[in-house]
């Protein structure tokens, strides 16, 4: 690590420890809920391993950002099944985000944080194995799967450590910083090796080191319901997510094919089966009453928008870069770095800034939306130099994105369904982020012109983030 774990959550602490008692240093406070056994919490350990483990997962997921290209090309897949490569981890990682979440306040954060980073390393390692698409697909939404349960307990782990506002306001901006951290160092890292699989076999050892050292420094805690897990919940979402992903796939093709409609009916008709299941059950995946939250309301609008106005357009601008600019692997990283150590440098101060996170999020959502509009045109010059203000301004504001999604997922929440919190909206996020890519890869091959399609991407880019911003300052907290 940096220092900047141990800058950070120096400051959490202050002179008084976690609770405002010289020398605490355990996680429990009064009326919290029981945290297992009684083994007290190491805060700047926890939040050390818990931020590399999010890095490592998310230079997994944003690796193919520079590697689509050869991927593709050693897989034999075409331009309209290229969506898949992509948006196999975003679709593990929404379909199960929700239950890992409630999987873990139920039976530990630690036991499902460790068995995610577990299988995140085989999976990943499996990966780079593939010799088809329709493998290297499954292969990434496992990969999705085990990466859900990594990030749906780790803010609960964060909140078990530093139970008090103050502490948790300075991790969890840490922790957020580390996943711009994580997107910035993940094509840098695929690009620097001499083949993408080699790439897939590094992030998988990683994983697979960062779970034997949580099981020396992780404490357990957990906010039992009881009854049994959510299978069905779980199942007609996963479901439900995998249909609209395979309609707005298949739709780049024809929008008015008879498959393309009866897998979004069926969709539909899924998400209606699964409200009802969650009405029903006495353990859902996602507590409805929280709906009447308009701040868990919008820490899911902030998620659902990042998804489907950030990540996307990012996530196939590289490949674009490279057809249409020429650019290596190396060099299109080193540009796309640009955006994302911005994101990383201002996603660790956001918690200087004396404004409230939903604001910070309309802030985000304007100046993403101002950057993708100067890179109108871009393309179309074969001049990278075009994009590099789109990317500064953009960079900036995925910092306030990231910054302040994690605080306002926990804060939004019951403290004891903090890993319910942050799997809602990082659900919300990667379904944005599906719907997104598939959407983003549409728009852009739509008329045969990469150019004036990646145009029309980037409009649609920048409406749904000015609407995401006006979505989360409508729901404010009712006084």
């Amino acid at each position: 690590m940096t220092g900047l774990d141990s800058a950070a959550v120096g400051e959490a602490h202050g002179a008084h420890g976690v609770h405002g008692l010289p020398g605490t240093r355990t996680a429990r406070t009064a009326g919290a809920p029981h945290a297992g056994p009684d083994v007290p919490a190491r805060p700047r350990a926890t939040l050390a391993l818990v931020s590399a483990a999010t890095a490592v997962t998310l230079m997994n997921y944003t690796a193919p950002m520079v590697t689509l290209p050869q991927t593709a090309a050693a897989l034999h897949t075409p331009l309209s099944g290229q969506a898949w490569l992509l948006n196999g981890t975003p679709l593990g990682l929404a379909a199960l985000l929700l239950v890992a979440g409630s999987l873990a306040d139920d039976y530990g954060r630690r036991r499902i944080f460790l068995t995610g980073t577990l299988a995140l390393g085989l999976t990943t390692a499996l990966g780079a194995l593939t010799t088809s698409t329709w493998q290297f697909t499954l292969a990434r939404i496992a990969q999705g799967a085990a990466s859900a349960a990594l990030l749906a307990s780790a803010l609960g782990l964060i909140v078990h450590a530093f139970p008090s506002p103050r502490g948790r306001l300075h991790a969890t901006g840490v922790w957020g910083a580390f996943v711009s951290g994580g997107i910035a160092a993940g094509p840098l890292v695929a690009s620097a090796l001499p083949d993408w699989r080699v790439g897939y076999g590094v992030l998988g050892a990683a994983a697979l080191l960062l779970a034997a050292l949580g099981t020396r420094t992780l404490a357990e805690s957990r906010a039992p319901r009881g009854g049994r897990p959510d299978i069905p919940g779980a199942l007609t979402f996963g479901l439900a997510l995998v249909a609209l992903v395979a309609a707005l796939t298949l739709g780049r093709d024809g929008w008015l094919r008879a498959p393309v409609g009866l897998l979004l009916a069926a969709a539909v008709a899924l998400i209606a089966l699964f409200v009802a299941v969650e009405r029903r059950s006495g353990t859902p995946m996602i507590d409805l009453g929280l709906l009447r939250r308009p701040g868990f309301l919008a820490s899911s609008a902030g998620g659902l928008f990042t998804g489907l106005a950030v990540i996307a357009v990012f996530s196939y601008l590289p490949a674009v870069v490279q057809q249409t600019m020429r650019l290596s692997p190396p060099a299109t990283a080193g540009l796309l770095l640009l955006w994302s150590g911005l994101s990383f440098a201002v996603a660790l101060q956001v918690k200087r800034l004396p404004i409230a996170p939903r604001v910070q999020l309309a802030l985000g959502f304007a100046l993403h939306a101002v950057g993708v509009l100067t890179m109108l045109g871009a393309i179309g010059s074969g001049s990278w130099t075009r994009l590099l203000p789109g990317l500064v301004v953009g960079g900036v504001g995925s910092g306030l994105l990231n910054g302040a999604l994690p605080l306002l997922a926990v804060d939004s929440v019951p403290r004891e369904r903090a890993a319910m919190g942050s799997g809602a909206q990082q659900t919300l996020r990667y379904i944005g982020s599906s719907v997104g890519v598939a959407l983003t890869i549409a728009l852009a091959t739509s008329d045969g012109h990469l150019a004036h399609g990646t145009n029309l991407a980037l409009l649609v880019s920048a409406g749904l983030a000015l609407t995401g911003a006006v979505g989360v300052l409508v729901l404010r907290e009712r006084k």
